[in-house]
């Protein structure tokens, strides 16, 4: 029997939708997940396809017993999502983001050692990079790190701690540095999650905030399209850090106008809020590294993407 792979924050957005297409590849599935932002109703879909390839653990990764159940379980990859994953609590709670997602992953990276994972895939964010000049856009993978808030700072440290485990303990790893995702089941408050708050106020009819100018930009990549970056990094990418993004930028204002457009319904101005500390005001990633060594690529186009977004909410009028 193939051995199954275990999946932090398997219950979230992401998370969700990858643990779907690991179950339809034939896998049987670990998800843990404390529930904190996670929902059971997101793995409905993936219940659906059998409970037999399902095992769901309510777990926190920061203080339960991860090696007792990776003992057991004897995952071949742990592919690690769970996180805090907003710039604007980071910023307020920095100890918060420290525990969960520096403190939390090298609890997932000793357990992983203890019993013998061969690889842990890694899940972390554009806010590494920080801000970059307009020329260096779309941002490569050898650009400097320089993160802007505590989220992208407490995302960074673990690439270096992957380093070393896989120089001293024959960890493999690969890690994903994600743009702006968006999709089906997001929530708010993540970093593509502007999406998800524009589709719900042209589904209740109401005016979108939109915080800053609008002018900032965005690397907007469909979830579908990053499940697949993940599926191929169990056999690909061994200690490589790798941009899954599609390298174009949208700005927010130009976003929210091409979402009612694709809705069919009349416009509503947006209310403007004063911008916050640590977000960026450009972002784009290069994606060509990850075609080389993955031999991925983002199919989904944006409009295509919206669509599916705003019919979810039920937002699209015909």
């Amino acid at each position: 029997m193939t051995p199954p792979i275990l999946v932090t924050g398997g219950a979230g957005f992401i998370g969700s939708h990858l643990v779907e297409r690991l179950i339809d590849a034939g896998y049987e599935v670990d998800v843990v997940d404390d529930l904190s932002t996670g929902s059971l109703a997101n793995l409905r879909v993936a219940r659906g396809k059998g409970n037999r390839g399902l095992h769901f653990h309510k777990l926190d990764i920061v203080d339960g017993d991860l090696g007792a159940l990776m003992s057991r379980r004897k995952p071949a990859a742990v592919i690690h999502l769970a996180a805090r994953a907003n710039v604007r609590e980071s910023m307020l709670d920095p100890l918060g983001d420290l525990s969960t997602n520096l403190v939390g992953s090298l609890r997932v990276l000793e357990a992983a050692r203890q019993t013998g994972v061969a690889k842990v895939i890694f899940a972390t964010s554009a806010g590494v990079y920080g801000a970059v000049e307009a020329s260096a856009l779309p941002i490569k993978e050898d650009a400097i790190h320089c993160p802007d808030s505590f989220y992208g700072l407490s995302k960074d440290a673990v690439l270096g701690y992957l380093r070393l485990y896989r120089a001293n303990f024959d960890l493999e790893y690969t890690a994903l540095i994600l743009a702006n995702v968006y999709g089906p089941r997001q929530g708010m408050m993540g970093e593509g999650g502007v999406v998800a708050k524009f589709a719900q106020a042209i589904a209740s009819d109401r005016a979108a905030t939109i915080i800053g100018d609008g002018t900032q930009t965005r690397d907007l990549i469909y979830v579908e399209d990053v499940v697949d970056a993940f599926y191929r990094s169990l056999e690909h990418g061994g200690g490589l850090t790798l941009n899954i993004a599609t390298g174009v930028e949208t700005s927010i204002t130009a976003l929210h106008k091409e979402m009612y457009r694709i809705a069919g319904c009349d416009y509503r101005e947006p209310r403007v809020v004063d911008p916050v500390p640590g977000e960026i005001q450009r972002s784009a990633l290069d994606p060509r590294r990850a075609g080389w060594y993955l031999r991925w690529h983002a199919t989904t186009t944006l409009e295509q993407g919206l669509e599916g977004v705003l019919d979810w909410y039920g937002a699209l009028h015909s």
